[in-house]
């Protein structure tokens, strides 16, 4: 039995994947430690998780604020000693990380006492932390078609994102079962990402009455923090009811996504993969802020493939046209879905648990150059 580091915390975006690849691990038989963050969203997300072991970190996002900026490096000095007295005290046989301010700190202090590292990154253009500590990595996980220099081939593997095993598609009508919800007519699914998406919100609160007089009902995620749980009705002309769900936080993504007739969302990578492998289309509002434009990267990508539309968040005035023009398209729906089982990649969670093992092993290789480093007493 082998022994693994996840640092996954920071966002869903980065703990779900963490989570996936743990639970592949731990059918194989290894033992795992997942680094998580002090953020409200972690504590939420691994509330069904108590099989699996979590360590939370110090640290916190890095930004050009000064007091913030002040705090982002007294954090990184602080998680950096955490980092390396935790790994040395169970001495992992490989660390894998998900990106996020947490990264550099484990990284280090794995490179440091000589454990295999394995980086991941999940959007089409790598972030900070990836770029600057490929030099660092053993193994590299890439979208397609996205590369890095200063690394061997051989280092680099073009896996997709890992989901959870709770990410299951399933017919729109049991899912709707699941949900408890009952609709009549088109249902429009919308999500921001982990922590939500407030101009998206805004805009559901906007449009809601006039979308139900369409006969279009809506399910809306809004984030933690952002609104309580309730349901609105509104009559259409013909004596239907038509609600609009509102929930802070799911559990059951897949559920969710597998529901609607189409989704409306941001272009996180976790979201988009959850998309693929729900066959869910969708129209893309990428958060314009987002490091290096890579929602906007990340969307084109999915839309040049045929499965989804993007519209930019400075033309979010006409997303009532676009969306009311998609949803009733059954053929153009059909058509998405059809696309994005195509390019889905399956299972990538099993992939990257076999190669993590590859990792491991190597370390136990009896002119492994990181074995010392890793037998150093404590």
């Amino acid at each position: 039995m082998s022994k693994f580091v996840i640092v996954c915390g920071g966002t869903g975006g980065h703990l779900s994947p963490g989570i996936a690849v743990a639970q592949e691990l731990l059918e194989k038989g290894h033992g795992c430690w997942l680094v998580i963050s002090n953020k409200q969203v972690d504590a939420r997300l691994i509330r069904n998780y108590e099989h699996l072991k979590f360590i939370q970190s110090p640290g916190s996002g890095f930004s050009l604020r000064p007091h913030l900026l002040l705090k982002f490096i007294i954090n990184q000095f602080h998680l950096l000693i955490f980092s390396f007295r935790f790994l040395r005290s169970i001495r992992p046989d490989a660390i894998i990380a998900f990106g996020g301010f947490m990264t550099t700190g484990y990284a280090v202090s794995g490179f440091i006492l000589g454990c295999p590292i394995a980086l991941h990154e999940a959007n089409r253009k790598p972030g900070k932390a990836i770029r600057i500590l490929r030099g660092l990595a053993d193994r590299l996980y890439l979208p397609d078609g996205v590369m890095v220099t200063g690394l061997p081939p051989h280092a680099i593997k073009h896996y997709g994102l890992p989901l959870r095993k709770e990410i299951q598609l399933l017919t729109k009508e049991a899912a709707r079962q699941r949900l408890g919800i009952e609709v009549s007519g088109k249902l429009l699914v919308v999500v921001g990402g982990s922590q939500g998406a407030q101009i998206l919100n805004d805009w559901v609160l906007d449009y809601s009455q006039r979308l139900a007089a369409e006969g279009v009902n809506i399910y809306c995620v809004t984030g933690l923090g952002k609104g309580v749980q309730s349901v609105s009705e509104f009559r259409h002309p013909d004596g239907r009811m038509i609600k609009a769900y509102f929930t802070p936080f799911t559990d059951c993504m897949g559920t969710v996504l597998s529901s609607a007739d189409m989704v409306l969302s941001r272009a996180g990578a976790g979201s988009i993969a959850e998309l693929e492998h729900c066959q869910a289309p969708s129209i893309l509002v990428p958060f314009p802020y987002a490091a290096d434009n890579h929602q906007l990267a990340n969307a084109r990508f999915l839309e040049q493939h045929g499965g989804c539309i993007v519209l930019e968040q400075t033309r979010i005035d006409k997303l009532r046209d676009e969306v009311l023009e998609l949803i009733f398209n059954d053929w153009l729906l059909s058509k998405f879905r059809q696309n994005l089982a195509r390019i889905e990649r399956g299972v990538c969670s099993q992939k990257i648990a076999v190669d993590l093992e590859k990792l491991a092993n190597r370390l136990h290789g009896p002119e492994s150059p990181r074995r010392a480093k890793m037998q150093m007493p404590a």
